[in-house]
């Protein structure tokens, strides 16, 4: 999976010891971090982005993001897209958890889909949340949900 950096960087290391050293240089500075996940996707022609981002907000004073992009040709409905979404964000914050745990740092899992029942991407939101939450994660959906909604939707081609 190839990570970058908003500023288009690449992250050569794994995702795992790229948060961690992120994690790490932030507390040496006596920064204290919050961890949002969150994906969103948009359909162009045949294929459906993904772009999924690691947010790192610094208590005070910004944030900074990883962020990773993918592309398929497979069709979806719109529940089974969110649903999709929602599960590339559970992938890594699953693989991070522990990392969180260690270091303190609070981690919330950000799904795209709106709470009110007028819009399509509410037919996922039982089966989101509840895969969130049994997860064990912090969940937030729209409007709270700045790091699916806003970062990676600013980040998705």
């Amino acid at each position: 999976m190839r990570w970058r950096k908003f500023n288009g960087e690449t992250i050569e290391l794994p995702i795992y010891q790229a948060v961690e050293a992120a994690i790490r240089r932030e507390a040496e500075k006596g920064v204290k971090l919050k961890v949002c996940i969150g994906t969103d996707s948009q359909v162009k022609g045949q294929e459906t982005e993904f772009a999924t981002v690691i947010v790192f907000l610094r208590e005070g004073n910004g944030g900074f993001m990883f962020i990773h992009n993918e592309r398929t040709t497979h069709k979806y409905s719109i529940k089974e897209r969110m649903l999709v979404e929602v599960a590339k964000s559970i992938e890594i914050a699953y693989e991070l958890c522990n990392l969180f745990t260690i270091y303190g740092v609070e981690m919330e899992v950000h799904a795209d889909i709106n709470t009110n029942p007028n819009f399509k991407s509410n037919d996922a939101l039982k089966e989101a949340m509840g895969y969130i939450l049994g997860m064990g994660f912090a969940f937030k959906a729209k409007p709270e949900a700045f790091a699916s909604s806003s970062c990676a939707n600013k980040v998705v081609n």
